[in-house]
């Protein structure tokens, strides 16, 4: 098993690609923490899969202090932190999205990781090991119309990847990133403004090869980057989607 005995935080576990990653990871022999603020749906997850949870909103320092002290009484390190959690607004004009919509998707997308760096790097860098994953998007680096400030926080996530991929790399803690195209998750029909026919056919005509992405292709991708295979690969942004940013 790729992962065993390796624990690992992930966050926005409860559904979607998050899920995925997590069953994923379980399968290959790692020990989770599974983090949403959704209670109802991460026990759930949790129970299925017997892995520990922990209720939290990421965007807030609070609920990441609070985590840390949870891992360092049950763990008391973690080897690999996902950072998966993830909003975005409704397709609209630039100009029509309010200041709070801007606020609630940097808050999540972007300083969620300034805040994994902030609480759980130290012991990384302590140790000299460990693995972060961002999960930015294909709208960082090919943007969509009409998703301006989600696209925007998913190219500073893959900045801060490489970033922090350069300044981590000397203490041997590694700092990779997926970006999933489209896929089958709670958030589609945010980002498609809708659940009609029409516009998921839209949607699939931008991806070569024909179909959305799925739960289990983020979580090979993330097993790959997160094990020991990779222990060569860090900087990386990890392109999962199908041929759409050829």
């Amino acid at each position: 098993m790729r992962l065993n005995k390796k624990t690992a935080i992930i966050t926005g576990s409860a559904s979607g690609f998050g899920e995925g990653i997590a069953k994923k990871f379980t399968d290959e022999g790692a020990n989770l923490i599974l983090v949403d603020i959704n209670s109802k749906l991460l026990k759930k997850v949790s129970k299925n899969l017997s892995q520990d949870y922990f209720v939290a909103d990421v965007s807030r320092a609070k609920d990441f202090n609070s985590l840390l002290k949870y891992v360092n009484r049950k763990f008391n390190s973690v080897d690999i932190f996902v950072n998966n959690a993830g909003i975005t607004h409704k397709p609209k004009a630039m100009e029509t999205v309010t200041e709070k919509e801007f606020d609630n998707v940097f808050n999540v997308n972007a300083k969620s990781v300034y805040f994994s760096g902030k609480y759980f790097v130290p012991k990384m860098k302590k140790k000299k090991r460990g693995v972060i994953l961002n999960v930015a998007s294909t709208a960082g680096l090919s943007p969509r119309p009409k998703l301006n400030w989600y696209n925007a926080s998913k190219g500073w996530m893959i900045t801060a990847t490489k970033a922090m991929a350069i300044e981590l790399a000397p203490y041997n803690v590694r700092v990779n990133a997926i970006a999933p195209v489209a896929g089958k998750t709670p958030l589609l029909k945010s980002f498609m403004g809708g659940n009609s026919k029409k516009k998921k056919q839209a949607f699939l005509s931008t991806i070569p090869i024909g179909r959305f992405s799925t739960p289990l292709d983020m979580g090979n991708a993330a097993c790959f980057l997160c094990s020991d295979e990779s222990s060569m690969i860090t900087g990386t942004i990890l392109e999962v989607d199908g041929g759409r940013c050829i």
